[in-house]
């Protein structure tokens, strides 16, 4: 896979995903331990076929060093699926965690005691301001949204609060195992197919601890109605619905998050941030229109702000100038 294919199945695969993420949370907002779960042991099952082919190929980094980088990956996921049964939209659960940088940059600092140049810190406040304007301004919107919101504020405020703590907990995490991950590869080499695998296969036997609620909600979505769209198509007329979603969430997953892994083995991490940057803010506007979710002139101000900060941090324009001197100099 090139690095323009990758590129392109980024788009297709994280985009549609988001889709099928909405289409199950609308329906069942606490099903996000059992979408997790099946993502996670779909793509275990592709790398123990295709990677590790059955168990017999070794792994070139050590399989107890990958043990701290699964239970933060585990971590994160489930945090951050979790989310969703606390009142957390789609808007804001994509521009909160568009707000990555501001945590890398923070463990970066602490744990690699990096320093930064003044055009980062002010992206990074751009990219901060941007997100607190977007969790206040969803925050008015939960009190406005309904009857039992209204009934409810202040329980209804609270769990809305849990949600946002989680996602806070799950950016930061994701930010220490980003690092973590730069010193593994230092020293073992980049192996993205084989990272991909043993990160999503070790972390199956964490998802004991929710097997009731991932049994709940298996029977939940076993009682979901089929899709009347497919009533013309006698093998799929019956099935639930929602586990066609889910069947679809897997799919595309599957396909965002190999071809992120690709990705960052083929191009520099300008490139990646700025593919995923443009990635989430396609996804946002998608979500906004097609599910018309709640996006007020507040929500518009802090995805600027969070999408420009970001392009500032990873200091596009300046790119441009080193390209355009070049191609001067070639010239000349």
């Amino acid at each position: 896979m090139s690095a323009g294919t990758a590129i392109l199945f980024v788009f297709i695969g994280c985009c549609s995903n988001v889709i099928f993420l909405e289409l199950l949370v609308k329906d069942e907002p606490g099903g996000g331990n059992i979408i997790t779960c099946a993502q996670f042991i779909f793509i275990a099952l592709e790398g123990f076929i295709f990677t590790s082919d059955f168990g017999r190929k070794k792994s070139v980094i050590p399989v107890k060093n990958y043990l701290v980088l699964v239970v933060m990956f585990f971590i994160v996921n489930v945090s951050n699926n979790l989310a969703f049964s606390f009142k957390i939209s789609m808007p804001l659960h994509m521009i909160f965690r568009s707000g990555g940088l501001i945590a890398n940059m923070i463990m970066a600092i602490i744990v690699l005691g990096r320093r930064y140049s003044i055009s980062k810190y002010l992206s990074v406040a751009m990219i901060t301001l941007g997100t607190t304007i977007c969790t206040f301004a969803s925050a008015g919107t939960l009190d406005e949204s309904s009857e039992e919101n209204k009934r409810d504020g202040p329980s209804s405020f609270a769990v809305w609060l849990m949600g946002i703590g989680l996602l806070t907990f799950a950016l930061f995490m994701s930010a220490r195992m980003g690092i973590y991950q730069e010193t593994l590869y230092a020293q073992h080499g980049k192996h993205s197919r084989e990272a991909l695998y043993y990160i999503h296969m070790m972390s199956l036997p964490g998802f004991l601890m929710t097997g009731s609620s991932i049994v709940e909600h298996a029977f939940k979505f076993s009682t979901s109605l089929p899709l009347p769209a497919l009533a013309s198509v006698p093998i799929l007329a019956s099935i639930p619905r929602l586990w066609l979603y889910l069947v679809g969430n897997m799919l595309t997953q599957f396909v965002c998050i190999s071809s992120v892994f690709k990705l960052t083995s083929e191009c520099t991490s300008l490139t990646v941030t700025l593919v995923l940057t443009l990635r989430k803010f396609l996804s946002l506007i998608f979500s906004i229109i097609y599910f018309q979710n709640p996006f007020t002139i507040s929500h518009w101000l802090g995805t600027f702000l969070v999408f420009g900060g970001t392009l500032i941090f990873t200091d596009i324009i300046g790119k441009f100038r080193e390209v355009f001197k070049q191609s001067q100099k070639k010239l000349d």
